[in-house]
């Protein structure tokens, strides 16, 4: 059964969708695989054990990010059999127009084949009602967006960006070995574990290049829905001529999102369309250097609606309490300068020419990520405050039928992108 078999369901119904009941899975039978990395999460070893599809077992505790064009509530919620925390996206079917609803399926069915450390993961899927419910692992320090607006204003150090973008590459390089494009990456859609695990989200935009078992060298299809991801995207895919497209095309954007976390802004952010595309083609390669592709602005030094600031040296307010954080921790590259292997990693990935772009597996080989030590995952949290486990207001569970609503203190901070 398919999903779109579950969207008429009663409303008292719960309906799980497991792997086996899937009808489409020629497509994605042999995946490639990766060797098993170590230290994995112990939210990686809950997942043996919620599997849930009882609604009573989840107790909502907080909403933390809108997606899917606002149509997705994501929780912070609690599987009351074992005490886990986990992330529950919620969606109103009903709302769905019938190609949202076939996005929904793309990506609820590619989880389930999909079994990498650095891809999100989705643990359980399932209907009440009219509502989708999906669970997966809590990300205790949430999208590496929400780590700039709330500790980073001014950009990332080297070494962080480094450890963050090691993780979001590997998630890469295993979706490009089969066959599809992720045609989102950006800062929020690269979450942080409390362990400090790095993974991709936003599935909803991925495009497999295997149809009818060949796999196909160009895509010339436009990415649906958001307009928000088109600083991100790369001139191929927005020119949108009859080269199309292909995997080189998430690599610039891997480069975007560099000079995003290194700058702490978004480049392109405030063009329009039209002029993002002549900037982004008349080059040379851009760097976290150039102000011309940031968003103008009188003053980068702004606190979050949280009121949380740099964080250098000061205590900061966060939503379980007031925590002081060591300076060294947090500390930002106040001189804007940085390392000839850096801009030489963001170069290669805003080539204009596809071609001259590396894969992903062979950026992951790049000078910049040598000092990456793969068995260990405890360098990204030294450099991050403690994470925030503790959520700051607890709900009743929602009824199957009713749309769970969250008093959150400010909407606008809600960052999670899924």
């Amino acid at each position: 059964m398919s999903l779109l078999d579950c969207f008429c369901t009663s409303r008292t119904q719960v309906e799980s969708l497991r792997p086996e009941k899937q009808s489409e899975t020629s497509t994605h039978q042999n995946l490639v695989d990766e060797p098993t990395l170590s230290l994995l999460p112990s939210s990686t070893r809950a997942s043996e054990v919620i599997c849930s599809t009882n609604v009573s077992h989840y107790e909502l505790q907080v909403e933390i990010g809108r997606g899917f064009d606002n149509l997705t509530s994501v929780h912070l919620a609690r599987h009351t059999p074992t005490g886990t925390l986990v992330t529950i996206k919620i969606t109103n079917l009903e709302n769905c127009t019938e190609e949202r609803l076939k996005a929904l399926q793309k990506a609820v069915i590619l989880s389930h084949f999909f079994r990498h450390p650095n891809i999100t993961t989705y643990w359980t899927v399932f209907t009440v009602g009219s509502w989708l419910w999906v669970i997966s692992p809590f990300m205790a320090y949430g999208s590496a967006s929400q780590l700039l607006r709330t500790y980073f204003p001014e950009g990332m150090s080297e070494t962080l960006i480094r450890n963050i973008l090691f993780g979001a590459v590997r998630g890469l390089n295993y979706l490009h070995q089969n066959g599809c494009i992720h045609r989102s990456i950006k800062a929020s859609h690269i979450l942080i574990s409390g362990d400090g695990l790095v993974t991709l989200s936003g599935l909803f935009h991925l495009h497999s290049l295997v149809k009818h078992g060949q796999r196909h060298r160009a895509v010339y299809d436009f990415p649906q829905f958001s307009t928000s991801v088109q600083p991100w995207l790369s001139p191929e895919l927005l020119r949108q001529d009859l080269h199309g497209y292909n995997v080189k095309s998430d690599i610039y954007s891997v480069g975007i999102t560099a000079c995003e976390l290194a700058s702490g802004q978004v480049p392109f952010q405030d063009m329009h369309r039209t002029q993002m595309l002549l900037q982004k083609l008349k080059g040379p390669p851009y760097s976290p250097l150039d102000a011309s592709i940031f968003p103008q602005s009188e003053s980068r030094m702004k606190n979050s609606r949280s009121g949380v600031d740099s964080g250098i040296g000061e205590s900061v307010h966060v939503s379980s309490g007031t925590r002081t954080v060591n300076s060294d921790r947090l500390q930002t590259p106040s001189s804007k300068t940085f390392s000839p292997a850096f801009l030489s990693l963001i170069q290669l990935c805003l080539q204009q020419d596809p071609e001259k772009r590396p894969s992903a597996s062979s950026l992951l080989s790049h000078v910049f990520f040598k000092q990456m030590k793969e068995e260990s995952q405890s360098s990204i949290l030294s450099l991050l405050p403690p994470p925030c486990h503790k959520p700051s207001i607890s709900l009743s569970p929602a009824s199957p039928w009713t749309e769970p609503e969250c008093d959150f203190p400010d909407e606008k901070d809600l960052s999670w992108e899924f």
